[in-house]
């Protein structure tokens, strides 16, 4: 597909659109089958070093209360997840450089690991980092990186990160290409309908994706704080229900364009509409992010207004989880860790 066949596709509606969803759920089962799998997901801390315009918890908003999770109670998290044959973790945070923060995480990968009998997989969300960090983090147990570009545009970039050295887009696109030689999973994705975007940076970020050889992928829609810059360009917005359906178009191209990845049902799906996850299962995502973290800190970790299961405890969300993907028609992968496919085939190539 070339852009501007790209752009034609996230613009259809009516029967193109059904057409186009259907297409992207058969490439899928046929590339990566009718399987969903788990990552538990502790959002372990709250602060973070970065002012993004976009982000509800950025350093400068004075609003938030700021937490960081026990290194006791991750473990129960992740303790929770492995009895119950999640299979895989997401460890997430805010973006933090220093040394006290990269120690932490390596010692909780490790007793990760320990606690697990090495059959937890763990994916890291802890942003940029130095190559050696990355390394480090990999051999203390860590094998999948989530890394979000946001956008590929560099001028939209700006105008959803301050510009200076700490929102360097060049420092991102070289924290990826680092993850990729280190050889993690590496996993990237954009927002859906932040304002100024157009369908041709839409269609960039897919060829971004496509050329950066991703192995998996987390978008979803744009869904503004008011506690943010960005909350006064709000009239420049979509309305809720276009910026749903454009993420879901967007997850159907990213299938046709790389079948084989893995591809994440985004949690802010379902604050727009409360089947939201499911729609993306049925239409070509296959992970799901069960949150573990405690509900006692969950309220303090909003990037935006109105996120979903707040309240819920990690045994309620999964069995939430479990009878809407059986609703969906998909199968959960219990104790598997689901990597990449492509993955693999990138790596025998």
């Amino acid at each position: 597909m070339n852009k501007q066949e790209i752009i034609q596709l996230l613009k259809v509606k009516g029967k193109e659109r059904t057409a186009l969803l259907k297409r992207s759920q058969e490439t899928r089962l046929k590339e990566v089958g009718n399987k969903v799998y788990f990552r538990g997901l502790v959002e372990f801390s709250n602060i973070c070093a970065k002012d993004c315009l976009y982000c509800g918890i950025r350093k400068g908003n004075e609003k938030v209360v700021r937490y960081e999770v026990t290194d006791e109670e991750i473990l129960e998290s992740c303790r929770f997840a492995w009895e119950n044959k999640f299979a895989s973790v997401v460890l997430q945070s805010g973006e933090l450089s220093s040394p006290a923060f990269v120690n932490r995480v390596d010692n909780l990968l490790k007793k990760i690991k320990q606690i697990s009998n090495n059959e937890l997989g763990i994916t890291l969300s802890c942003g940029e980092q130095s190559k050696e960090t990355y390394l480090r983090w990999k051999e203390s147990g860590a094998h999948r990186y989530l890394l979000r570009i946001e956008s590929s545009n560099k001028e939209l970039y700006y105008k959803i990160h301050p510009q200076n050295q700490q929102h360097n887009f060049e420092n991102r696109l070289e924290a990826l290409q680092s993850l990729k030689e280190i050889g993690y999973q590496v996993g990237t994705g954009v927002m859906v309908g932040l304002p100024f975007q157009t369908y041709d940076d839409l269609a960039n970020d897919l060829l971004f994706f496509k050329k950066l050889d991703i192995d998996m992928c987390g978008m979803g829609p744009y869904l503004e704080h008011e506690d943010t810059p960005l909350y006064k360009h709000r009239h420049l917005l979509k309305t809720k229900q276009e910026r749903f359906d454009l993420a879901l178009n967007m997850i159907a191209v990213l299938r046709l364009l790389m079948p084989d990845i893995n591809i994440a049902a985004a949690t802010a799906l379902q604050a727009i509409d409360p089947a939201g996850r499911e729609k993306a299962l049925a239409i070509g995502a296959n992970i799901i992010m069960p949150n573990l973290t405690p509900t006692a800190y969950r309220e303090e970790y909003q990037l935006y207004e109105n996120k979903p299961c707040l309240d819920e405890d990690a045994e309620l969300c999964r069995n939430c989880l479990e009878a809407r993907i059986n609703m969906s028609g998909n199968e959960i992968g219990y104790g598997e860790w689901g990597d990449s496919k492509h993955f693999y085939k990138r790596k025998k190539s």
